[in-house]
C-alpha cells in the first residue's frame, strides 16, 4: 500500500510542479515575447489570461469527468494535450497562435489537475499521512510557481523565449510514463457531465475579463448573462451538473475556495507587477530578474514545510489565518517600492515575508477544501479548488492591472502590490468568519473526546 501511494504522490507532485510552473514561467519572458511576435500591450496580457481562464473555466468539467470516466484516464489525456500544446506554442509565429496554444495548455491542465488531486486525496484519506502528502503537494506547487519565474528568466535570456513553452514537454512526457503505473479506483457510473454548462462558464469568464481590461460595458453585460445562464443550466440540466450547489453549503469547501480565489488574485498580480518593476523600472535583464525571485521561491517552500510540521498540532484554519496575515504584511511592504528603489532595500525582505506566508497557506487550504467530501465528489471538489485559484488569478490581474495602468511606472506597480495586500486581508477575513474552527478529515488535531 505504501509503495502504491508513494507512486501516486510522486506522479501528482511532478504534475503539480509542471502546472504551477506553467502559470509563472512566461512572466519574465513577456517583454521578449512581445518583441518577438509583435504583441500589443493589451494583447500581451492574454498570454496569461488564455491559460488561466481556460484552465479555471473548464476545471469543474475536468473534475466531474475524472469522477465519471476515471481519474487515471483523464490524467493521461490531459498530459498528452498539455505536451502537444506546449510544443505548438514554442513554434508559434503569430500572436494568435501563441494565445491559442496557451488556451490549449489550459484545456489540458483542466483535465489533468483535478484528476491528479483526486488520486492524491483518495490515496491519503486522513491523519498524519494526509498532512504529509498535502504538505509535499503544497511544496512542489509553491516551488513550481516560484521557480517558474527563475527558470523562465534563464531560458528567455540564454535559450530564447520559445523555451518557456518547450520546457513543459519533457515534464509532461515523464509524467505520462509515471501515470501509466498508477492504480485507480473504478469510475463512478452515472450521467455524462454538463458540457454546455462548462462552455457557458468559460465564455462568461473570458468576456468578463475582456470587459474589465477594455473597460467596456457590453462585454460585461453579456458576461453576466452567460454566467447567469450557467447557474440556470446547473439547476435544470438532465446531465450531471458540474457542481452540486449543496456542496457549497459545506463551510469548509466554501470558505477554502473563497480564500483561494482571493489569494490567487493577489499572488498572480504580485508576480506580474514585481517582474515588470525589476525589468522596466530597475532595468535588470530576464536572467537576473529570475534569480531575484529565488529568495521568494525558497521562502514559499520553507513556509509549506513549516505548515506541515505545525499541521500535526494546529487546525488548518489557524494556519490559513496566520499565513494570510504574513502574506498581507509582505505585500504591504512591497507596496513601498519607488523609481529610485533597489532589490536589496525594497524587494528582498518583502518577497521573503510574502513567500513564507503564502507557502504556509497552500497545504492547509487544499486539505480543508477536500476534507469530508464524499469520494464520488472528490474530483469535483478538487476541480473547484483549482478553478477558484485560476479564476482569481485572471480576475485579479485584470482588475489590478487596469487600476495600476492609470498610474504609469513604479507608482502603478506600487499601487498594484498594495492592493494585493488588501486582497490577502480580505482572504483572512473569510477564513475567520466562514471556516469552522476544526475540520474533520483535514488532518486537524481533534479534541481528546473525539480521538
Amino acid at each position: 500500500m505504501f509503495r502504491k501511494s508513494g507512486v501516486i504522490l510522486a506522479t501528482v507532485a511532478l504534475v503539480q510542479f509542471m502546472v504551477s510552473l506553467d502559470l509563472s514561467v512566461v512572466n519574465v519572458g513577456l517583454p521578449r515575447i512581445a518583441a518577438g511576435l509583435g504583441f500589443s500591450t493589451l494583447g500581451l496580457t492574454w498570454v496569461i489570461h488564455a491559460y488561466a481562464l481556460t484552465f479555471g473555466g473548464l476545471l469543474l468539467l475536468g473534475g466531474k469527468a475524472a469522477d465519471r470516466y476515471g481519474r487515471k484516464r483523464l490524467l493521461l489525456i490531459g498530459l498528452a494535450v498539455f505536451a502537444a500544446a506546449s510544443l505548438a506554442g514554442g513554434f508559434a509565429q503569430q500572436p494568435g497562435q501563441l494565445v491559442a496554444a496557451r488556451a490549449a495548455q489550459g484545456i489540458g491542465a483542466a483535465a489533468l489537475a483535478p484528476a491528479a488531486l483526486a488520486l492524491l486525496s483518495a490515496a491519503f484519506p486522513g491523519g498524519r499521512p494526509r498532512v504529509r502528502a498535502f504538505g509535499v503537494w503544497a511544496a512542489v506547487n509553491a516551488a513550481g510557481g516560484a521557480l517558474g519565474v527563475l527558470i523562465g528568466g534563464l531560458l528567455t535570456e540564454y535559450a530564447g523565449w520559445r523555451w518557456v513553452m518547450f520546457v513543459s514537454v519533457p515534464m509532461a512526457l515523464a509524467a505520462l510514463a509515471m501515470a501509466s503505473r498508477v492504480d485507480d479506483v473504478p469510475p463512478n457510473p452515472g450521467r455524462d457531465p454538463d458540457v454546455a454548462g462548462a462552455l457557458l462558464a468559460t465564455s462568461g469568464m473570458l468576456l468578463l475579463v475582456y470587459g474589465i481590461v477594455r473597460t467596456e460595458i457590453w462585454p460585461l453585460i453579456v458576461a453576466v448573462a452567460l454566467l447567469a445562464g450557467f447557474v440556470a443550466v446547473q439547476r435544470r440540466t438532465t446531465r450531471d451538473p458540474l457542481i452540486r450547489f449543496g456542496l457549497l453549503a459545506n463551510r469548509s469547501v466554501a470558505g477554502a475556495n473563497l480564500f483561494n480565489l482571493l489569494a490567487g488574485a493577489a499572488m498572480a498580480s504580485a508576480f506580474y507587477f514585481a517582474s515588470l518593476y525589476l525589468q522596466q523600472v530597475l532595468g535588470h535583464g530576464p536572467a537576473l530578474t529570475g534569480v531575484m525571485f529565488l529568495p521568494f521561491a525558497l521562502a514559499v517552500v520553507a513556509g509549506a514545510v513549516a505548515a506541515v510540521r505545525l499541521g500535526y498540532r494546529l487546525p488548518g484554519r489557524a494556519l490559513l489565518i496566520a499565513g494570510g496575515l504574513v502574506t498581507a504584511a509582505g505585500f504591504a511592504l512591497f507596496g513601498r517600492i519607488g523609481v529610485d528603489g533597489s532589490f536589496a532595500a525594497d524587494v528582498l525582505a518583502p518577497s521573503v515575508i510574502a513567500g513564507f506566508g503564502f507557502g504556509f497557506c497552500l497545504g492547509p487550504v487544499v486539505s480543508i477544501a477536500t476534507a469530508g467530501v464524499a469520494d464520488h465528489e472528490s474530483g469535483t471538489a478538487s476541480g473547484l479548488l483549482n478553478s477558484s485559484r485560476q479564476v482569481g488569478a485572471a480576475l485579479g490581474l485584470a482588475v489590478l492591472g487596469t487600476v495600476a495602468d492609470r498610474h504609469p511606472g513604479a507608482g502603478g506597480y506600487a499601487l498594484g502590490l498594495t492592493l494585493c495586500a488588501v486582497l490577502m486581508g480580505a482572504a483572512v477575513l473569510i477564513a475567520v468568519t466562514v471556516l469552522p474552527r476544526r475540520v474533520a478529515g483535514a488532518g486537524d488535531p481533534q479534541p481528546a473526546a473525539h480521538r
